[in-house]
């Protein structure tokens, strides 16, 4: 028996799913997908082979993760959101390797997104529901809009943070967590 629970209509071809996580309806999980434990695959969502998702990661109904997709650890993924992997499509050509995209540790993304193949989505990190995501998005940055575009901080908690414009310093008010601003690097305070 496994450790981890797949609904009786999702089509799961990969043993390689951490304990814990739990597969729904109408999901197709291909062969050669790496799946963390803990993690929650919402109904009606594909994910094709290559892909590698960390633990605890979230990934909301009618979701489609494409082979050169990584999506790391506690990372939230709203519904519908489109993932891509070719910036040039064709009918009927087919690529040995596709373009890679990162979706680092902690980052959600919300409803309807679109990011294009190539990008990474920094630790933390904010994409508002909506948006069209083109370029790399920063750790801590919230970004939203078409295309997307950088619209502030946000703390590994949530809660949006604004550095001191003297001190480039910042405490978060609803956890205490500080940070600090370098240039346009955001970076946790240890």
């Amino acid at each position: 028996m496994s450790d981890f629970h797949a609904h009786p209509q999702a089509l799961v071809e990969t043993e390689q799913i951490g304990p814990g996580t739990r597969i729904w309806a109408f999901v197709h999980v291909q062969n050669d997908v790496i799946i963390g434990r803990g993690c929650n695959i919402g109904d009606h969502s594909y994910i094709e082979s290559g892909v590698r998702i960390g633990d605890d990661v979230v990934i909301k109904n009618g979701v489609s993760v494409w082979s050169g997709v990584t999506i790391e650890d506690r990372v939230f993924v709203g519904p519908n959101v489109a993932f891509t992997n070719d910036l040039v499509p064709r009918a009927k050509v087919f690529h040995e390797e596709y373009e890679h995209t990162w979706v680092r540790e902690g980052a959600s993304i919300g409803a309807n997104a679109t990011l294009l193949c190539g990008i990474t989505i920094g630790r933390y990190a904010l994409v508002g529901a909506g948006s069209v995501v083109t370029r790399d998005v920063p750790d801590f940055a919230v970004v939203f809009g078409n295309p997307a575009r950088w619209h502030g901080w946000v703390c590994r908690c949530g809660e949006r943070i604004q550095p001191d414009e003297v001190t480039a310093m910042v405490s978060c008010s609803r956890c205490g967590q500080e940070y600090t601003l370098r240039g346009d690097i955001m970076e946790e305070w240890k």
